[in-house]
């Protein structure tokens, strides 16, 4: 086995040393030559390292654009667990949510980009379906604890989809609208639904 030799990076770059750094250098390559045109290699030579250093901060090319997705979850299992039980689960996810996609002002550009990537690249839809259903085990676990009912039950799993809907459909509003300020689409989203939902003429008002 050939040992793992930094390559070549672009000139006046310095080998990657964070995934975040390694997450924007695969993230120019997809932008310019497209997801599926850019290899490991490609994205390895252009960080500075070699391909294996690349596998120990992702696990394939697909993983790339998520950048440290489990820290992520991780962070909203954190926020969650310190919500006083006094906060209505509504309240609750809602924030959450919203917290859980709120970026440095500095960051969003590259997030806009990155999420673009995610949405609309047809190769990733099915690894994409993997991260998502992540994303919706931890909000349906929580609901079930709130509600005392079993994490894979109904209402515990709408839960997790329904919350998963209203950040997409905000996300692919936010990328069709430049001027539009995605924690606002996201908690709008909520306020919406809820209002949808929770009138009489849809059974709303009845247990």
């Amino acid at each position: 086995m050939t040992p793992d030799v930094a390559v070549a990076a672009r000139p006046g770059r310095a080998p990657v040393t964070s995934a975040a750094e390694l997450g924007r250098v695969g993230l120019e390559l997809i932008l310019d030559r497209g997801f599926d045109a850019v290899t490991v290699d490609d994205i390895a030579a252009a960080a500075g390292i070699g391909r294996r250093t690349f596998f120990r901060y992702f696990s394939s090319k697909n993983d790339l654009p998520w950048g440290d997705f489990n820290a992520l979850l991780t962070r909203m299992r954190a926020h969650l667990a310190e919500v006083p039980r006094s906060v209505p689960l509504a309240e609750a996810l809602r924030d959450a949510v919203v917290e859980f996609n709120r970026f440095p002002d500095d960051e969003m550009p590259q997030h806009r980009k990155r999420m673009a990537v995610l949405l609309e690249t047809p190769t990733l839809v099915a690894h994409s379906a993997l991260r998502y259903e992540e994303w919706r085990r931890v909000v349906a676990e929580f609901a079930a604890d709130r509600l005392g009912i079993a994490p894979t039950s109904l209402v515990a799993n709408a839960t997790g989809r329904a919350c998963l809907a209203i950040t997409l459909a905000a996300y692919e509003h936010w990328l069709r609208d430049e001027d539009a300020v995605l924690t606002d689409l996201i908690r709008g989203g909520f306020v919406e639904l809820a209002r949808v939902f929770g009138a009489p003429e849809y059974g709303g008002a009845e247990r």
